[in-house]
């Protein structure tokens, strides 16, 4: 698959017919980009902001993972207490504590900056998410050097970078970008490892650069989502030592300064975790969240094998009509040392998420970038199959045609307003996605693809930058904390019945407390500047606890809305306390 490899080349590449020449359009882009590392590095860096940024900065919190890690954080940065997770008074201990370190870092840092009433901004909860997967692109580059051209890598870290579900999980305060940097990390240094072996270099002064890498990032992941790292990297190793007869490579990567390195970074907070609530934490992650995933469908995800597979068509898009056509001639080179490590990479941890029953999404994310490197090196060769042609350069066109024709469908229904702004954005999505159909041959495959990523930013741009955000009904508690800065009195305080979502907690405080009808109404009557926000199914509970209280009460406001965590239409009034009878 590359020049570093040691075996037969990946496939026989075929001479193409009518050569197009490569000085022409987006091509000579990815030609005067790969001169150099640094021109790389910086055309992805460039290229990863103007794939995450639209919407990054206007898009509400979104329920309810990113809302709950958002408000975690809020919490310890509010509190001082940068040990401890909670949401509100319980405890959150699904995850390691290094999502919320980076988090609060970063609102910490912009108040020091001045940034006004920076605790309630969403964005800046992101930003580690928006590192993160700029990181990933660039580990994917650099892991992809071991393999393929440099001009190759570029072509990698893009694919990866317009990636669908990249780009979500950018905009998201979660852990699964952070993580995907993580995990990139520590496969490229144990790739390069791999590789200098099968290349028989010298193994007395090896370089330490990998090794350095390779246990600072394990424990990187490790404090972001606990052993998870663990499983990407032991398949892989157990999957070529299978394959290879031995795993004597591995001394390679210096474990005996190495496993001492990553128990300094992982074990100080665990240590103080264990001494703040006992065996709590290890009993909730560890039992209570990985294994109950294990062991049946955690939350109402679960789904049957082969879910991923039907998924990946979408979510690696537009990278995906390639990887079709790739997979045939890389299935050939399975035995390359190269193509051997990415698909020992890939494979097993595949198919254990096939079986697990617990299904979301980002599970596979940290495998896609072994799949941007296949394509990227099958590319090179020019040996993607004919077979694929047809139907796998359509892809390119129906996916955004899909998606265009969604989101307008949507926004129409929740704002009753066709969102006009989005449609030359989207049209142009539609026009290089066209492009890119109709310009695909064996010869022209990447020229193709640079239109799909083109297509894949624009389409970015309209959904995320311009549909997501005009879409305030699903963002019902943006308006009701709205609706409670404007109050004239200080410090107002807020009980929610009916409405639970934590982003409500998020945008209205800390304090806010959820309970129901008869709650929200004693509530009401136990002090001034306090507020009943109440969804209609609970005005009948409210209205009669009221009156048996003797509490005299108006409403402010009511706002409309559709809460898609539950699927259906809300309205919530926000009530004043007029005092009691």
């Amino acid at each position: 698959m590359a020049e570093t490899y040691a075996r037969p080349r990946f496939g026989e590449p075929r001479q193409p017919k009518n050569r197009v020449n490569p000085g022409k359009g987006l091509v000579t882009v990815l030609d005067r980009v790969s001169v150099s590392n640094g021109r790389a590095v910086a055309f992805l860096v460039l290229c990863g902001l103007l794939l995450f940024l639209p919407g990054f900065f206007t898009i509400p919190p979104i329920d309810r993972d990113e809302a709950r890690f958002a408000q975690a954080t809020k919490q310890m940065v509010e509190s001082d207490d940068f040990i401890d997770i909670r949401f509100q008074d319980e405890v959150r201990y699904k995850k390691p504590v290094g999502i919320y370190w980076l988090q609060a870092a970063t609102v910490e840092t912009a108040s020091a900056l001045g940034v006004p009433r920076a605790q309630v901004r969403i964005w800046l909860y992101r930003v580690p998410s928006l590192i993160g997967a700029i990181g990933a692109v660039l580990m994917t580059y650099w892991t992809a050097l071991a393999f393929v051209s440099r001009r190759s890598a570029v072509i990698a870290g893009l694919i990866l970078a317009s990636t669908v579900l990249l780009g979500v999980e950018a905009r998201l305060a979660k852990t699964d970008a952070m993580l995907l940097f993580a995990v990139v990390a520590t496969m490229g240094a144990l790739g390069r490892v791999y590789m200098s072996w099968q290349r028989g270099e010298d193994p007395v002064r090896p370089d330490w650069v990998a090794p350095a890498i390779f246990w600072t990032a394990i424990a990187g992941g490790i404090l972001l989502k606990g052993p998870l790292i663990l499983l990407f990297v032991g398949l892989t190793v157990g999957a070529l030592a299978l394959l290879d007869r031995t795993a004597v490579w591995l001394w390679r990567l210096r474990p005996a300064w190495g496993l001492p390195w990553l128990a300094l970074l992982v074990l100080p907070w665990f240590v103080a975790i264990f001494l703040r609530a006992g065996d709590q934490f290890f009993a909730d992650s560890l039992g209570g969240d990985m294994l109950s995933k294990l062991a049946g469908g955690q939350e109402s995800h679960g789904a049957p094998p082969g879910l991923y597979f039907l998924l990946f068509w979408v979510t690696f898009w537009p990278g995906a009509g390639l990887a079709g056509m790739a997979a045939p001639a890389i299935w050939r080179a399975r035995r390359e040392p190269g193509a051997q490590y990415l698909l020992a990479w890939l494979l097993p941890s595949w198919i254990v998420f096939e079986l697990v029953m617990t299904k979301l999404p980002h599970y596979v994310l940290p495998l896609y970038p072994a799949i941007a490197i296949l394509v990227a090196g099958a590319l090179e060769r020019r040996v993607l199959s004919r077979g694929w042609l047809a139907k796998g350069a359509a892809w390119w066109f129906a996916i955004p045609l899909a998606a265009s024709v969604g989101a307008i469908i949507a926004a129409i229904m929740l704002t009753r307003q066709p969102v006009f702004l989005a449609w030359p954005v989207i049209a142009a999505s539609l026009i290089f996605g066209l492009f890119a159909w109709w310009m695909y041959d064996d010869n022209r495959a990447e020229r193709s693809l640079l239109n799909g990523v083109v297509a894949a930013g624009l389409l970015s741009l309209a959904l995320y930058g311009v549909i997501v955000p005009a879409l305030t009904p699903i963002f019902p508690s943006v308006e009701i904390a709205r609706a409670l800065r404007n109050v004239v009195c200080v410090g107002p305080r807020a009980a929610s019945a009916g409405f639970h979502e934590p982003s409500l907690v998020f945008m209205a405080g800390t304090s806010t407390v959820l309970t129901d009808g008869s709650g929200a109404a004693d509530f009401l009557g136990q002090g001034s500047c306090r507020f009943a926000l109440v969804e209609a199914k609970s005005e009948r509970v409210f209205a009669q606890r009221a009156e048996a209280i003797g509490l005299r009460y108006n409403m402010a406001t009511r706002i409309e809305g559709y809460n898609y965590s539950q699927g259906r239409a809300i309205s919530v009034a926000v009530f004043r306390s007029e005092g009691t009878e």
